[in-house]
């Protein structure tokens, strides 16, 4: 077999293979005469059926389906040893006189190669890595938060603008029958909430949907509807009350400091705010990150230019899908897929250059990590070594955890690399201001 490459350009090239009877013919052979030995045809004894027999109904298939995986296994060995970094899958070029009646056979395929660039990590243009920090408005917020949430139910007669009222919402004509809970002091309509205070358990309130709450998805879980039908809802609904509470927060005592973080980690006030500072900030880190990760690629693709095959890819994408595509629906979908394209190019030479690797041994410590998190969220906040082991075994015998957690894994060294050398100029903002700058 001989296999030689014709570059048209720096960007694409022809790959030709020739194929002959010798590199075919004795797996051929091999493969009919075990066709001959289990062969059940009519008229002969099993296994003696003529060759010529099984030649003319066996062998063309068995020569297509040999040559063609003689094809694929050079083709793909030679693509690795000559070290071409092909874009998509290289494409046989099609022939309308091809014959597969000869003896010998010549194959084209067409590549699209991936284009030679340089990535510089330090961009002209400094990019703002966010520090958020937790401001005393948010941390007491925070403290009421949990204070109401930890607190107690009293019972009373009459709405008053700060009682948490439970009530059944009504409307016949939308199907419409929902028991829920409603915090006056959160209610967004005026008229509602005048309406509500005064109100006694039994009595039956008219309220209308428009404007009830802040957003769409609370009225939604009032009424017991899609978020989408809840988007343009403005009807009149019936409020039946059938209790009216007031809560009363909770002390801000050793017992409560026990129930939220486990014994004597914090005792005071003060320990407390300290403590919700240093959580809510190592989270505000994470948005941080992702924030400064989602900018550095942004910049990336703007500022690093190549060229693509793109004639090719169209090609590869019209091909190669569940369906042949049409010219038009093929170009659309690579210029939705370009930019993705452009990046993983950029990343993948980042991290060749960079020598980044993930090892098991990180990805096994990486993915503890992860675990212990997640059973923290379910009050788990110091499981044994032995038992994160065996939880880490299990999700790192699965292939498709393996390479969500290395994806994460590698983004969080890409992170590392571009904090040490990409120009940034550091930004501290609290995190309503973050909010605010950053998705407006």
């Amino acid at each position: 077999m001989n296999i030689t490459k014709e570059q048209i350009d720096e960007l694409n090239a022809v790959v030709k293979v020739a194929v002959t009877k010798d590199d075919y013919q004795d797996k051929v052979e091999s493969i009919l005469k075990d066709y001959r030995k289990q062969a059940n045809i009519p008229g002969f004894r099993k296994g003696q059926v003529p060759m010529g027999l099984i030649k003319k109904q066996y062998g063309k298939a068995v020569l297509v389906d040999e040559v063609n995986k003689l094809l694929q296994d050079n083709l793909n060995k030679y693509l690795t040893e000559e070290k071409l970094d092909v874009l998509g899958n290289p494409l046989p070029k099609q022939r309308d006189n091809f014959n597969w009646d000869a003896e010998d056979f010549e194959f084209e395929f067409e590549l699209g190669l991936a284009p030679s660039f340089e990535v510089d990590l330090k961009s002209k243009k400094a990019i703002t890595e966010y520090k958020i920090v937790a401001d005393d408005k948010m941390i007491n917020e925070q403290v009421e938060r949990i204070q109401k949430q930890y607190g107690t139910l009293a019972s009373k007669a009459e709405v008053s603008k700060k009682d948490e009222v439970v009530g059944v919402f009504k409307n016949e004509e939308e199907e419409i029958e929902n028991k829920a809970t409603l915090e006056i002091s959160t209610l967004k309509s005026k008229k509602a909430t005048d309406a509500l205070v005064g109100s006694k358990v039994g009595d039956v309130i008219t309220i209308n949907t428009k404007g009830l709450f802040s957003e769409d998805q609370e009225l939604a879980s009032a009424l017991g509807i899609q978020a989408e039908k809840a988007e343009k809802l403005a009807i009149d609904v019936t409020f039946t009350i059938e209790e009216i509470n007031e809560r009363e927060p909770a002390k801000l005592d050793q017992d409560l400091f026990d129930k939220l973080f486990g014994k004597d980690v914090v005792s005071s006030e003060e320990e407390l705010k300290a403590k919700i500072k240093e959580d809510s900030e190592q989270q505000f880190a994470q948005q941080a990150d992702q924030k400064l990760l989602n900018d550095i690629t942004e910049n990336f693709i703007d500022t690093t230019k190549f060229d693509l095959p793109t004639d090719f890819l169209k090609k590869w994408i019209k091909l190669t899908g569940e369906k042949v595509l049409t010219d038009e629906e093929a170009t659309e979908e690579f210029e939705k897929s370009e930019k993705g394209l452009r990046y993983q190019l950029i990343e993948g030479k980042i991290i060749t250059e960079n020598k980044l690797q993930v090892q098991f041994d990180e990805l096994k410590e990486f993915s503890k990590g992860f675990i212990k998190s997640q059973m923290a969220q379910f009050g788990q906040m110091n499981p044994a070594e032995e038992e994160l082991e065996n939880i880490a075994g299990r999700v790192l015998s699965n292939q498709d955890e393996v390479k969500r957690l290395s994806e994460q894994l590698m983004s969080q060294k890409l992170l590392t690399l571009y904090k040490e050398k990409a120009n940034l100029k550091t930004k501290e903002v609290t995190y309503e201001n973050f909010v605010k700058e950053v998705y407006g």
